[in-house]
């Protein structure tokens, strides 16, 4: 027995992958919930109904998606040229960070969001240009930035820009009224920024499938040495990949900033940046995958903090299924692109 490469990928297998990777993650976890006294279906049905059961409900899912689907595309763009971008959650915050810093200047939305996405494209362009000038693991620096990048935030909402109104709470100064994201419905924290989202994941989908920015870094993450040969400007490649991962993500801290919080702390994201890893996965580093996949990772999030209050599970129930679903995929991925074969 031995495994080899498949010539063609089935296309009801790749289409039923993502599916059997949910159906076994959700199956274990409930398992899980069983193992805790917990009846299953009733936890699931209240899962569904803490995450869509009402206005308020599917509000709060798609507020948790906003961030998720940026982050997503960060990892899912990068992944696919092999920029393995690990950093996304430095990348959100100091987004989110040159937001405070330009929210007086820029008193205008789209200037601010603009800053906060250049900010981000810069702090994984250095990574980036360090792998392809010195050979530098962009793994470990960009993980390492993520530490960097959230003391520098400590010490600027501790310092220069702390709020002197927030009674020695630390966070920065909040953004301009005038400047914040409009609320798509009224009396929610949904905002406009969901909308960006959506369109910018469609953006993402189109320079991929009909671009060829979108044809060489595919190429240039499928074989570097080839792609070279074939006269792929790799470090051009590569350097534009970085621009785009890292803006995305610098953009989703600046969404969160403007549509939700209206300042900077440390508290700012619950790890929006490794989850988009998360989704990426689980939507196969499709653009129009990670809409339907931050949508499902949003839904276990918020819908287990009221199965968790209803039947007393722990709500990091949810951590478990992202996580068994992340392996699944993978495994699911594997065999298809592998088969077994005598």
């Amino acid at each position: 027995m031995r495994l080899e490469r498949r010539v063609h990928r089935p296309a009801l297998l790749t289409l039923g992958a993502p599916l059997l990777a949910l159906a076994f993650a959700l199956a274990v976890a409930g398992g899980l919930i069983a193992l805790s006294g917990a009846p299953v279906i009733e936890a699931y049905k209240r899962i569904a109904i803490g995450a869509f059961g009402s206005r308020l409900a599917i509000t709060e899912t798609l507020t948790r998606a906003t961030p998720l689907i940026l982050t997503g595309l960060a990892a899912a763009v990068a992944f696919r040229a092999r920029v393995w971008n690990i950093g996304a959650e430095g990348q959100f915050y100091i987004g989110a960070l040159a937001v405070a810093a330009l929210g007086n200047v820029l008193p205008f939305s789209a200037g601010l969001l603009l800053g906060g996405a250049l900010a981000g494209a810069v702090l994984l362009v250095v990574p980036v240009l360090l792998r392809l000038r010195f050979g530098v693991d962009e793994v470990v620096t960009t993980l390492l930035l993520n530490f960097i990048v959230l003391l520098f935030v400590s010490l600027a909402i501790e310092g220069f820009l702390r709020d002197p109104l927030a009674f020695g709470w630390p966070q920065s100064v909040p953004v301009p009224s005038e400047a914040r994201l409009g609320k798509l419905i009224e009396k929610t924290r949904l905002h406009w920024g969901l909308v960006i989202a959506v369109g910018v994941a469609l953006a993402v989908f189109a320079v991929n499938r009909f671009t060829v920015f979108g044809l060489q870094s595919q190429a240039a993450g499928a074989n570097a040495d080839a792609a070279r040969f074939a006269g792929v400007p790799i470090s051009r490649t590569l350097i534009g990949v970085a621009c785009l991962s890292g803006g995305l993500a610098g953009l989703a801290g600046a969404i969160e900033v403007l549509g939700v919080k209206g300042h900077v702390s440390t508290a700012l994201s619950p790890g929006f940046g490794y989850t988009g890893i998360v989704v990426a996965m689980l939507a196969n580093l499709s653009a129009i995958g990670v809409i339907f996949a931050a949508l499902f990772v949003a839904a276990m999030f918020v819908g287990a903090d009221g199965m968790s209050r209803a039947l007393e599970v722990p709500s990091f129930i949810a951590d478990v299924t992202t996580s068994l679903a992340l392996l699944a995929m993978l495994v699911a991925l594997f065999f298809t692109n592998y088969r077994v074969a005598r």
